[in-house]
């Protein structure tokens, strides 16, 4: 549907839901959870920041009702760390990793909107509280990027 995130914050007449997820734990898992904590709610963007439980926010997400959801987290993309792809949540291997207990594609059967995965190469995911050099330089870039969409 979309080709990259560029693309996805043209839609300037659509709300967009970005949901953090990930273990601020585990270096570079909490991407997603750095990037939602610096993202700025207004209109047309919302933020949520669910850690590693975001089955706990599937009522809330629903009644927020967004246009499209999109959920921020670390993925191995096969790429260099702190590269990042949006990705409509079907191109997803239906795969549970150790911090989530349900895996992002089966997630799709819970919402009502469109779901994609704004994954982020991560360079670690050993124990350690800092994200690496690369992806926190990206984080920033996304970050920076939705705070300013017009």
């Amino acid at each position: 549907m979309f080709s990259d995130i560029h693309a996805l914050l043209r839609q300037e007449d659509k709300r967009i839901l970005f949901v953090g997820i990930g273990n601020l734990l585990k270096s570079d898992d909490g991407v997603g959870v750095y990037i939602s904590r610096n993202l700025r709610n207004r209109e047309g963007i919302s933020v949520l920041t669910v850690e590693v439980s975001i089955e706990n926010y599937i009522g809330k997400i629903n009644s927020l009702n967004p246009d499209y959801l999109v959920l921020i987290d670390c993925m191995d993309l096969k790429s260099k760390a702190g590269t990042y792809k949006l990705l409509d949540v079907n191109q997803v291997q239906d795969l549970t990793f150790n911090t989530h207990n349900i895996s992002l594609k089966r997630l799709k059967e819970f919402f009502i909107m469109p779901v994609f995965i704004l994954g982020i190469q991560p360079e670690k995911v050993d124990f350690g509280e800092n994200l690496s050099y690369l992806v926190k330089g990206n984080a920033d870039s996304i970050i920076k990027l939705i705070n300013n969409r017009r």
